[in-house]
């Protein structure tokens, strides 16, 4: 499937389809990470909050490399943008392609707020 920009036109993104194996091997990545996010979420130490919100950019992060199979029209740093370095570039544009990637797997408002 491919996205297009609304922030950047001429970027797009080609989204990868989602089997069930795919889907698996996501969720055992997320899992631990999403763990620790919540229990250091839920304490009241500054700290563990930063910490929390780190592990949460992690996440995107990682759905954004195993969801996004291509980039187009987007350079970053001077280096034709991949999924790898979407991170790197505007910000705008790796939150279209992350919420291009939660919509291919169908996940929830709720889901993706725990996700």
């Amino acid at each position: 499937m491919t996205v297009h920009s609304a922030t950047h036109p001429g970027v797009k993104f080609r989204i990868a389809r989602v089997s069930f194996a795919r889907r698996v091997e996501l969720m055992r990545r997320v899992r631990e990470l999403s763990r620790r996010a919540e229990f250091l979420g839920a304490g009241q130490d500054p700290t563990d909050r930063m910490d929390a919100a780190l592990l949460q950019a992690e996440i995107e992060q990682l759905y954004v490399a195993w969801g996004v199979k291509a980039v187009e029209g987007l350079t970053v740093n001077g280096i034709v943008a991949s999924p790898e370095v979407l991170a790197d570039g505007p910000e705008e544009v790796f939150r279209e392609a992350l919420a291009a990637v939660r919509r291919e797997l169908g996940l929830s408002e709720e889901e993706r707020k725990n996700s």
